[in-house]
């Protein structure tokens, strides 16, 4: 069965009914737990990596997993620019259309060939939608199809390396294991429970290899407080 929770959970709170976060499951690790407001935040509330992504967007804009649409609503009335929003959530697109984005579709963006964007926005760990790392070839390639001449790619992620960290410093990242940023989740909302999904966190550096070798120029526009940094990509020719 396909669950929408974050679909569901975003429209609870739209609709006032909000009473509880969704969890995420991880092996190896503690739940943890992504607040419902949070997702409507506005520009003020945001971190400094995404008010950075919004501040940099110009053009035409396509905001990819928009989720409630805090990002995109915050181009299209605030700077006036053309957004469209697409998110696999059947219910954070309908909240999205409500809340007054215009151009708002149920769209996975491997799937999405509806023209070309100025600016790309990944943003809420952007990266985590490659799934893994095998899978950043495929990636660049697909976003080649949607960039404009002089458009431009920003994507925000983490290196989460410092979990893997020992008291001494040390790191015990197996280098023979998969590629220790990609994560594998379960997603639980009221009684509701998502299947196992690929989620990727990746480095600036791996990032940066990966956006060169597909024709990409990188640059590392600024970086979090929590080991999250924005990154710009533009084609190299």
């Amino acid at each position: 069965m396909n669950t929408d929770i974050f679909g569901e959970a975003i429209k609870d709170y739209f609709n006032n009914q909000y009473t509880e976060d969704i969890v995420v499951q991880a092996d190896d690790f503690d739940d943890d737990h992504i607040p419902i407001p949070y997702l409507f935040r506005s520009y003020p509330e945001m971190p400094k990596v995404e008010q950075k992504a919004l501040d940099t967007a110009f053009g035409k804009v396509l905001d990819v997993g928009c989720g409630a649409g805090s990002h995109g609503l915050y181009l299209q009335k605030e700077k006036k620019l053309d957004v469209t929003a697409i998110d696999i959530s059947e219910g954070a697109i309908e909240t999205c259309k409500k809340r007054g984005l215009k151009n708002v579709y149920i769209q996975d963006v491997f799937k999405h060939n509806s023209g070309t964007y100025d600016t790309i926005l990944f943003l809420m760990n952007g990266s985590g939608i490659i799934g893994t790392l095998d899978h950043i070839h495929r990636f660049f390639n697909h976003i080649k199809t949607l960039l404009t001449p002089g458009g431009q790619v920003l994507m925000d992620s983490s290196d989460i390396s410092y979990l893997f960290q020992e008291e001494d410093g040390s790191f015990w990242i197996d280098a023979s294991a998969r590629y220790y940023g990609e994560m594998r989740y379960i997603l639980k909302y009221k009684k509701q429970k998502s299947e196992a999904f690929d989620w990727l966190y990746i480095d600036y550096n791996t990032l940066q290899n990966a956006a060169n070798a597909n024709g990409f120029l990188s640059e590392l526009l600024i970086e979090g407080e929590n080991n999250d940094y924005l990154a710009r990509f533009t084609l190299a020719n």
